[in-house]
């Protein structure tokens, strides 16, 4: 299995987790069920009951701050993602989209609008900054 197919089912399968907790799961859930309906339908309805069952341990790991339940969640996905994209390579376009999706492309080191907004009293100071600050006083 080539390089980039394994990256993609480790980036993916992080991807999932990462969104479990947020506005974008269903949209993502019904993205990686859809893609199992289309290559193996026999298998989605599991895939979306593991899905569930899935974000039902991470919330429950979070609410007890455990980052090792999470990890193994990442890892287990990934390996999942894997072997479909071994075993159906064709559907790497469609992971990607619903990745694309799911995960907005991080912007480019300046780019994109910063708004910041302060209001001291009496003798408070604000400090203020779009990037790195560094302060000193004496």
């Amino acid at each position: 299995m080539e390089a980039q197919m394994v990256e993609l089912a480790r980036a993916a399968g992080a991807a999932v987790i990462t969104v479990m907790a947020t506005d974008a799961w269903e949209r993502t859930r019904d993205g990686v069920v859809a893609l199992w309906r289309r290559v193996s339908p026999s298998r989605a309805d599991g895939v979306a009951g593991e899905l569930e069952a899935t974000r039902e341990d991470l919330l429950a790991a979070r609410e007890n701050g455990d980052d090792l339940v999470e990890q193994e969640l990442r890892e287990e996905w990934a390996g999942r993602l894997r072997r479909l994209l071994r075993d159906q390579p064709e559907v790497a376009a469609e992971l990607r989209r619903i990745l694309a999706e799911t995960v907005p492309e991080p912007q480019e080191a300046g780019a994109g609008t910063v708004h910041l907004q302060a209001e001291a009293s009496g003798s408070g100071r604000v400090y203020q900054a779009g990037r790195d600050q560094h302060i000193t006083e004496r």
